[in-house]
């Protein structure tokens, strides 16, 4: 070695750069994975980039610690494998293809045709690997690029596919309608973490609306308020709080006689004598309402009350639809159900459902037989739009459409009160779209049967810093257990964030409806009746008689499986959904070594992992996320 310099002639950069180049030329880090062959394995799970963007800080500073975390465990006697790998499906890449080719909406990739839009995907997915090499390179870390693996490889695919077999074999899949965060910019749900991560103080329309009531000896009508105009087309009930007091009450001024929950009647405007009013009684504005008991004008002044019930006693009363879209439900909707989630801190304690647009909507209408999950009408499609059944506003974006939707209810003589008001809301954190809630069709995974074990299994890993498994360590008085066998470091700064995230863990939507990833292998009868899960390759092939050479969707949507029960009953299809990318993340440990249809020995000798290192990112806790997940659930075949 040269002799080093000292003082202002001494430079760090050159300094680094000699090194690594008499590194390259001994060959040190190859020559030390040869030498370490046969020594125990320190399994390290590394969590792959997108190769579409550039590294940052964030990349360098997480590789560093994985750097010297794997250095390390070489040192101390163990083979460490360090290879590459690229996160090549999803969201990220298929946004850069939209941008490229001017794409807004999704029957523009089917008039594209997935095969050139999946090709067009596939041709970018790897422009930065030689930018990425070089950072990491220069930046001193040892690992592997020649024997990279890519998440788009066919080995790759083909053991997320067994992952998900698993899953099902074990009866923790299921299919159904869910209402979602939905992103009307990427034309996908989101899930519960990712919609956390955006949100925006907007305005946003706040009405109230009258619903009159069929056969009322007054004329009486419902009112119920919403900041979502727009899913007023898709009104199918109206719900209320079967405890609380609700009262019938005629306005002095108007004569319209409205029906509120007592403790909300606060909310209805304050109407003057029609010589002193300005503008229609009609439409009053929200600000007319915000009054302050004891210093505004006693809302009694303006109304009588004429009746006063516990709001069961409200519940199957049928009221007048709004839009006449839905009339084909006219026997069992459009009338009062009762439920506990309507509270009494806004709106006028009755809240009005349109079971496509909310979750708790949906299970209240479900639950009341207000409609079937079978016969649920999406009045809006993938883009955001409605549907030709909303006839009215058919093809209008829905947040386009509020304005509209009040001038018609308005016109209708069916608006209570109008205005606006500022709140925190969601947007998608990849479009910055707004979000919208929209019941989706979707394969889910139970998580919420595993959640005892998530929580065991996370008390089982070593976390650094070791606050972030704080709410458990404080049960044991800060005692390590000895099964601790995963290591996790993060750059984590929220105390028992992740424990508390497990504890409100859902069932896991892992399905899009999307074109750029791993397809569901699932194959289903038009009837619904016959349904086969692909666990592999293989046994695609003897079912189908073709031969694979690809998984992607252009290369596999046209193979059908005969039914087992008959040329009578035609064919199966598989599904037109795609895995969301976390699952092929949680699926990694698997994946990477092509298991179990290779490397089992090595897979089983040393599951699970040893050393995962992430940050606070959305991305990086979906990784830890979905890696607990699919481990909590597979473990117990492993061993």
């Amino acid at each position: 070695m040269e002799e080093v310099c000292e003082g202002k002639d001494f430079s760090f950069p050159s300094h680094e750069e000699k090194i690594i180049t008499f590194w390259s030329e001994i060959k040190a880090f190859e020559t030390q994975l040869e030498r370490t062959k046969g020594l125990p394995e320190y399994v390290f799970y590394d969590g792959p980039p997108f190769a579409t963007g550039l590294p940052h800080y964030g990349h360098i500073l997480a590789g560093t610690i994985k750097d010297i975390v794997t250095r390390y465990q070489t040192m101390t006697g163990h083979h460490v494998t360090r290879r590459f790998g690229w996160d090549c499906h999803g969201l990220p890449v298929e946004n850069e293809i939209d941008k490229k080719l001017g794409i807004k909406r999704r029957d523009e990739v089917l008039k594209l045709g997935i095969d050139k839009y999946n090709e067009e995907c596939r041709g970018i997915v790897t422009r930065y690997v030689e930018e990425w090499e070089k950072v990491v390179v220069r930046v001193g870390r040892w690992i592997d690029f020649k024997n990279d693996y890519k998440t788009m490889d066919l080995k790759f695919m083909e053991s997320v596919w067994w992952v998900f077999s698993e899953l099902f074999e074990k009866g923790l899949v299921y299919q159904g309608f869910k209402v979602m965060p939905y992103s009307t910019g990427c034309k996908t749900v989101l899930s519960n973490f990712e919609v956390q991560q955006n949100y925006k103080d907007v305005p946003d329309p706040e009405i109230m609306v009258s619903f009159p009531i069929v056969d009322d000896p007054h004329n009486a009508s419902f009112v119920a308020w919403t900041t979502t105009p727009w899913t007023l087309p898709s009104n199918l009930a109206l719900c209320v709080n079967g405890n609380f007091d609700y009262i019938k009450v005629r306005n002095k001024y108007t004569g319209k006689v409205y029906v509120v929950a007592e403790c909300r009647l606060s909310a209805l405007p304050i109407e003057k004598p029609k010589s002193t009013a300005s503008g229609s009684a009609g439409d009053s504005k929200m600000s007319n309402s915000k009054t302050k008991s004891g210093k505004a004008e006693n809302l009694m002044d303006s109304y009588d009350l004429l009746e006063k019930v516990k709001g069961n006693e409200l519940v199957n009363k049928k009221y007048e639809p709004l839009f006449n879209y839905f009339m084909e439900f006219s026997d069992t909707a459009f009338r009062v159900v009762a439920d506990d989630y309507v509270t009494d801190d806004s709106g006028t304690g009755i809240v009005h459902c349109a079971p496509a647009f909310g979750e708790e909507d949906y299970r209240v209408c479900i639950e009341n037989q207000i409609l079937s999950k079978e016969n649920l009408i999406v009045a809006v499609d993938e883009d955001g739009c409605f549907i030709g059944k909303i006839t009215d506003f058919s093809g209008r974006y829905v947040k386009d459409a509020d304005k509209d939707i009040i001038e018609a209810v308005k016109a209708k003589g069916k608006l209570v009160k109008s205005g606006s008001f500022m709140h925190s809301y969601p947007f998608c954190w990849r479009s910055d779209t707004p979000l919208i809630y929209r019941a989706v069709p979707s394969w889910f995974i139970r998580v919420e049967e595993l959640k005892e074990q998530l929580l065991e299994n996370n008390k089982q890993t070593y976390w650094v810093p070791d606050y972030v498994k704080k709410a458990w360590d404080e049960g044991t008085n800060g005692r390590k257990s000895e099964k601790e066998k995963l290591t996790i470091t993060t750059n984590l700064s929220d105390e028992k964030r992740f424990h508390n995230w497990l504890e409100n863990a859902r069932d896991w939507a892992v399905s899009r409806s999307r074109f750029w990833g791993t397809p569901l292998p699932v194959w289903i009868s038009a009837d619904g009746e016959e349904l086969i899960v692909m666990d592999s390759i293989a046994k695609l092939e003897k079912l189908s008689g073709v031969k694979v050479f690809d998984l992607h969707r252009h290369n596999i949507d046209h193979i059908t499986i005969p039914s087992s029960r008959g040329p009578e009953f035609g064919v199966l299809r598989r599904v037109e959904d795609v895995f969301d990318c976390w699952f092929e993340s949680g699926s990694m440990p698997y994946a990477y070594i092509h298991y179990p249809f290779e490397n089992v020995e090595l897979f089983e000798k040393n599951f699970p992992g040893h050393f995962v290192a992430e940050g606070a990112r959305p991305n990086s806790w979906m990784v830890l996320y979905s890696h607990g997940v699919v481990y909590s659930i597979i473990w117990e075949t492993c061993i």
